[in-house]
């Protein structure tokens, strides 16, 4: 009888890689993806906060403005981008290029109100990513141009 023999190739020169080094890169390259998501979620966040203090900048100034052109201040924040037939207002308004008010940067609208204090008389806040009072978490905080108004615990 005659025996067939068949012999097995143990070629170590062909190219590819291993089901091992393939897995070691996925996992590499899923940690280092990690990292980078969460550092440029974080400054995407503080872009927005950034920007938000910015425009209530702005809007201060623009109240600070109307306060000395009528003696008073805006009963709401829309009578600075149109102040219609205020005696004394700016007819074109106190923002320049503005015929209404920006939402902040997630879209909601800024907190203005009259408090009658002579020291503050108004408080003007964003209400954050949540678009709500108060804070549950980091990217839910109130803040104004001078800093968060509350402690997340």
């Amino acid at each position: 009888m005659m025996r067939k023999t068949v012999t097995l190739s143990k070629d170590r020169n062909r190219a590819g890689f291993s089901l091992v080094e393939l897995m070691v890169v996925i996992v590499i390259i899923g940690l280092l993806a990690g990292v980078v998501g969460v550092n440029v979620i974080d400054m995407i966040y503080k872009g927005k906060v950034g920007a938000a203090k910015a425009q209530m900048a702005t809007f201060e100034t623009g109240i600070d403005n109307f306060k000395i052109d009528t003696g008073q201040y805006p009963v709401e924040l829309a009578e600075l981008a149109n102040p219609g037939d205020i005696t004394g207002a700016s007819p074109t308004g106190y923002l320049k290029g503005a015929t209404e008010i920006p939402l902040d940067p997630w879209n909601n609208e800024y907190v203005y109100e009259l408090t009658g204090d002579s020291i503050t008389p108004y408080t003007l806040y964003c209400t954050g990513a949540d678009g709500m009072d108060g804070a549950e978490n980091e990217e839910g905080r109130d803040f104004n141009v001078k800093g968060y108004l509350d402690a997340v615990e």
